[in-house]
């Protein structure tokens, strides 16, 4: 009866996934507020019915109560948190909060799947983060211009990192996180944040070339901290943003240009320098000359995503615990194997969606500041899901990054909460700001009007 179940909900799943992505792009091109509104609502319900059979699913194949138990607080809070949003920011990006939900939903499935503990520890994190980030629409209206904290924002960012160079512990070959007070942390996740407003601030106000060199200086004190925490794939994300935010901000096609030689000569000498590199470009060129070691985990990967195919076997079906730290770098595989390929090309499609989301507001925003905030934290997400989908698919080498919201790891779901959040930030106040022109231009309609029957009159 389970394993009928599971089949049938499965395809219920498939099919679901593909009619939200189908109306996420729908969305793009729906242009009135109202139709809008209710789009979102209809893709909401559909996530809401996508985690119902799930847990489901997980309930039907074990018989653990703990699946109940662990889907009526979810439950909960996805009937809650948008009403929030809601009821304190009118204007919020409803499409941005469906997406994170159902990247929460869908982590939160795979999590309760792999390991129940660890479950229940993201889930409290998420709860955490998700009252965190409901003040930071508020600061941001209230404060707006933070270029001026420009350098504090650089010297958070650099003494962060110092002190993971000098505390941090070691983990899989990189100084990563650091523990204070009983918490540990990853300072990484949270430096991204600072680099971007720092750098966003040092381009926007300092225009001759002076900018140039400040930003480059900051950006190279981060990389070199980085790189001697070994920690090459957080060092990845920040060069990149750095380039592509410097080329937007000056408009010369030479700083990409320099961007991709920099960016090759430093992949060479990582490869010279440190011995995990080598074993992770080895484990990328030829896994298979070394299954049951170097090679391991990315054939178990590609395992996994291949058993899967594109109907998936199905929840606890599938072996996704044969992949070593699957919770983390290795997520998307479990999800391939037992939602299959076809929920898989749809998550990546979501991902792309909120890309697009966010570089759209970009555009839209009249603050240069603002404007180089949202490519620099944009590019970041992306690169971000290339790098870990990438490694999983054997695209790329595996670089320890993880999937936003879904990935096992409390800080880099709490700087995706605040990333999503400053966004929703900008749009809030571009969507107020819209509405006063709206009421103006009204205004003055109207104001004209009535000149004009006077005249008549």
């Amino acid at each position: 009866m389970g394993n009928l179940f599971s089949s049938f909900a499965k395809i219920i799943s498939i099919l679901l996934m593909l009619l939200y992505s189908y109306g996420l792009f729908r969305n793009l091109s729906i242009d009135y507020r109202e139709g809008k509104k209710k789009l979102s609502g209809l893709l909401y319900k559909i996530l809401l019915l996508l985690h119902f059979i799930s847990y489901a699913v997980l309930y039907f194949q074990t018989g653990n109560l703990f699946y109940i138990y662990f889907y009526l607080p979810q439950l909960l809070y996805f009937l809650l948190y948008p009403l929030i949003w809601k009821k304190l920011y009118p204007f919020y990006n409803e499409v941005l909060l469906n997406n994170q939900c159902l990247f929460l939903a869908l982590g939160w499935i795979l999590l309760a799947r792999l390991q129940e503990a660890k479950a229940i520890k993201q889930f409290a994190v998420a709860m955490a983060a998700s009252l965190l980030v409901l003040v930071i629409p508020y600061i941001v209206d209230k404060i707006w211009d933070f270029q001026k904290f420009r350098y504090i924002f650089a010297g958070i960012g650099i003494l962060s990192l110092l002190l993971v160079l000098v505390l941090g512990s070691v983990s899989f070959g990189a100084k990563m996180s650091v523990s204070l007070f009983g918490f540990r942390f990853q300072a990484s996740e949270f430096v991204k944040l600072s680099f971007v407003f720092s750098i966003a601030g040092i381009l926007s106000e300092e225009h001759s070339r002076e900018g140039v060199i400040h930003s480059a200086c900051v950006a190279a004190v981060h990389g070199i901290i980085l790189v001697l925490c070994k920690d090459l794939g957080s060092a990845l994300l920040l060069f990149i943003s750095y380039v592509f935010m410097l080329y937007v901000a000056r408009n010369q096609i030479l700083y990409l240009l320099a961007g991709g030689l920099v960016s090759a000569l430093a992949g060479v000498l990582s490869y010279g320098l440190f011995s995990h590199v080598r074993t992770r470009v080895y484990a990328f060129i030829d896994p298979w000359r070394d299954m049951a070691g170097k090679g391991y985990q990315i054939t178990q990967s590609l395992f996994a995503i291949g058993t899967g195919g594109f109907l998936g076997l199905g929840l606890f079906q599938g072996l996704p615990n044969k992949i070593p730290i699957v919770e983390n770098d290795f997520i998307f595989s479990a999800l391939s194997e037992e939602m299959g390929g076809i929920v898989a090309i749809c998550l990546i499609l979501i991902c792309l969606s909120c890309f697009m989301q966010m570089m759209m507001m970009g555009r839209d925003m009249e603050s240069s500041f603002y404007k180089l905030v949202v490519l620099g934290l944009s590019v970041i997400y992306v690169i971000q899901v290339i790098l870990t989908i990438g490694g999983a698919i054997k695209f790329v080498p595996s670089t320890g990054v993880t999937l936003p919201f879904m990935s096992y790891g409390g800080s880099s779901l709490i700087s995706s909460f605040i990333v999503f959040a400053l966004f929703q930030s900008l749009f809030i106040i571009q969507g107020q700001e819209d509405e006063v022109e709206m009421e103006e231009d009204a205004e003055s309609a109207e104001e004209q009007e009535m000149e004009s029957e006077g005249e008549d009159a």
